[in-house]
């Protein structure tokens, strides 16, 4: 029952973040002919929707990327270092995201 719950909010939570997305990209090519400073606003209310998204992806591959490394420690403590680093692999996304906003 609650997996099922999860999938319908994570259903919903993508549907929200694509509508939004694609939203934004056609707010922005209207409002590119009329001004170049709401076209810069715009291109970063993008990147933090893309930093976002990134942040969202990341929570869910560290969920069960994180349950199965605690249960490979729990049963042989010398993989503490394997179980550490494939847990932080994924926050690499979102280091790009920021990486990106800073560009902007």
């Amino acid at each position: 029952m609650e997996n099922k719950r999860m999938n319908m909010a994570y259903r919903l939570l993508m549907t929200v973040f694509m509508v939004t997305l694609v939203a934004s990209v056609a707010t922005a090519q209207e409002s590119a002919a009329d001004n170049e400073q709401t076209t810069e606003s715009m291109a970063k209310l993008a990147a933090g929707l893309a930093l976002a998204g990134c942040g969202i992806g990341t929570g869910i591959a560290q969920s069960s990327i994180g349950a199965a490394a605690v249960g490979m420690i729990a049963e042989d403590d010398s993989k503490f270092g394997v179980g550490l680093l494939f847990t932080v692999l994924p926050e690499t996304i979102v280091l790009f995201g920021f990486l990106s906003i800073y560009l902007l």
